[in-house]
């Protein structure tokens, strides 16, 4: 491997993460952080801009495919979707908020390390049905929950949703980071085959199943805890 390789290009992670925690403009971070990037390697101005051009004339059409499960969602839920959940999930009595978690963990990451990266996601699974059904578990053992508890099991639903996304997707040979990764070592002269990156990726997406696992369990057993703390607040 080449000792003179430069790290100056990875400026623009330390870009994306300033701006990020500074709360700027997403599409004003993204930016600057491949216009520094670009120039931190090298490239001549126009060149960079020329790819934020061929970037965005590639990427125009990805608000669509956001917005528009958006419309059926919201009718789903106006028409019951999230109270169905709920009482679906109070009709489990072993079912617990960690134990539906680890589930959902189950099922969203091997998804993934099938390719099947769209069965799940935020806006179409995790808002109108992990998240309800996740405090209809804790409420079925714990009764009432404050707020706070409620958005910590909204904020852990999300969790769940990202870890067992990113870890799975590393799985699946024919995703683009790791046909990234291969393209990165073998300009770098180190020659390997895509399922092999992959299947490294599997030992990685098996810790990081029981990492999150456990903290999912210890959720339950911090439950009572966490309840008692936010009825004492004002």
């Amino acid at each position: 491997m080449p000792t003179d390789l430069s790290l100056w290009p990875l400026i623009g992670v330390a870009v994306v993460i300033v701006g990020f925690v500074l709360r700027f403009n997403p599409i004003l971070v993204v930016t600057a952080a491949g216009l520094a990037t670009g120039l931190a390697a090298k490239l001549p101005p126009d060149l960079v801009l020329a790819k934020l051009g061929t970037g965005f004339v590639k990427t125009r059409n990805l608000p669509l495919t956001l917005l528009l499960p958006l419309p059926v969602i919201g009718l789903l839920e106006r028409h019951g979707l999230r109270e169905r959940a709920q009482s679906w999930v109070a009709g489990i009595r072993s079912a617990t908020a960690g134990r539906l978690l680890v589930v959902y963990l189950f099922i969203r990451e091997s998804a993934a390390a099938l390719g099947l990266t769209l069965l799940g996601g935020h806006a179409p699974m995790v808002r109108p049905l992990v998240a309800p059904m996740t405090e209809a578990a804790a409420e079925q053992t714990h009764g009432p929950l404050p707020q706070a508890v409620r958005d910590r099991l909204k904020a852990m639903a999300a969790a769940t949703d990202n870890v067992g996304l990113f870890f799975g997707e590393d799985i699946f040979v024919a995703f683009g980071s790791i046909v990234l990764m291969q393209t990165f070592l073998a300009e770098n002269g180190i020659v390997t085959d895509p399922l092999h990156i992959a299947l490294w990726g599997i030992p990685t997406a098996i810790a990081a199943f029981l990492i999150h696992a456990a903290r999912l369990i210890r959720l339950d057993r911090q439950l009572p805890t966490l309840i008692a703390r936010a009825q004492e607040r004002p």
